[in-house]
């Protein structure tokens, strides 16, 4: 039997779309092409474009370590930060 995914809700997936493209767009500004992305978060470049569309199986690991690539490891972590709560 396949595994299913749980439903995604609407505003998560419009967030999940948005993160994408800021990401896209923050790695075409740097001039950073997506096979060296992909390289140094140790993912494929398939995966990579996962993540630029925001798709919501992509682990949050991955996010995370993309984020981390292209300078945004800061902002991730302070994303549910207590303070701002």
């Amino acid at each position: 039997m396949p595994k299913t995914q749980p439903p995604v809700p609407t505003p998560v997936k419009r967030a999940l779309r948005k993160l994408g493209q800021d990401i896209r767009h923050a790695r075409l500004r740097r001039r950073i092409p997506s096979a060296l992305v992909a390289e140094r978060a140790f993912i494929t470049r398939p995966t990579l474009l996962k993540v630029e569309r925001g798709e919501p199986t992509v682990s949050m690991g991955i996010y995370a370590t993309v984020m981390f690539v292209l300078g945004f490891i800061d902002a991730f972590a302070n994303v549910a930060d207590v303070a701002r709560d």
